[in-house]
């Protein structure tokens, strides 16, 4: 499910002020080098212990796009996290919309439902119980998420004073791998990870409320999700069917049977 980047060096971005921290990280992106180690080590110096990418390639969220997902996780935790539709009650998700500061979070402290609950528990077993979630947009895309994981929860007063005084260079790495993301797997045409991956349960169902001429607020109000969240689901749709649009993804999954419409 991951995603390589094997840059070619015209395409990195260069070193620039206060870049020397990720130096390590760009180094291994110009020579082509997996850039898996270099990142865990990069980001296990500020006390994290995983990392996750996400972005859109729409310029506003009402349109139809490609989703690209990139993490140092283990696959087995990205399939579970499809194909359970967690995106619909993650809290780095929920409680980053319409958010441009950092967010700061901890499962100990977050209000929880049960389905959240849920959703954190098995988190929790791929040590993800606390961490910051980063939000921005740049000028083509409208959404483009990181978040740094962390084993530990509670967090500590003196942790999340620690954790304030890093966020400077947390946003600087963020933005420097969406940089090296966009240049050198998004903007070279290469596919989503997640292509030709099975459709998840809310996904088929999404796409046969859209066959029979739903939009996506229709969608939101029959499923009880937000317009924005059946947007997402669109967008992963398309990824991994590898179509244009949403009714590209239609036809397609009419006629290979992966939905059936009522006659």
């Amino acid at each position: 499910m991951l995603t390589t980047i094997k840059p070619g060096k015209p395409n990195g971005p260069s070193l620039g002020p206060g870049d020397a921290i990720i130096r390590s990280l760009l180094d291994a992106a110009a020579s082509g080098a997996r850039i898996e180690e270099p990142l865990l080590e990069l980001i296990r110096g500020f006390g994290f212990d995983s990392f996750v990418y996400g972005m859109t390639t729409a310029s506003r969220p009402n349109r139809d796009s490609r989703s690209y997902v990139w993490t140092t996780l283990p696959k087995e935790w990205v399939a579970a996290y499809d194909q359970n539709s967690y995106i619909e009650i993650d809290p780095r998700v929920t409680l980053t919309w319409g958010r441009a500061s950092p967010l700061l979070w901890d499962s100990a402290t977050l209000s929880k439902s049960a389905a959240v609950r849920r959703f954190l528990e098995h988190a929790a077993r791929y040590d993800i119980r606390s961490g910051v979630t980063i939000n921005f947009n740049d000028s083509r895309h409208a959404r483009i998420g990181v978040g740094f994981n962390s084993c530990m929860s509670p967090v500590s007063a003196k942790r999340e004073a620690e954790i304030g005084r890093q966020l400077g260079e947390l946003m600087l790495i963020a933005t420097r791998f969406h940089d090296l993301f966009m240049a050198n797997v998004v903007c070279r045409g290469i596919p989503p990870a997640q292509q030709g991956a099975p459709l998840s349960p809310r996904e088929r169902q999404c796409l046969r409320f859209a066959a029979y001429g739903m939009t996506s607020p229709d969608i939101g109000i029959k499923l009880g999700i937000t317009e924005r969240t059946a947007n997402f689901h669109f967008s992963n749709i398309i990824s991994k069917l590898g179509v244009l649009n949403r009714q590209e993804a239609i036809a397609k999954a009419v006629a290979t049977g992966v939905i059936v419409l009522d006659t």
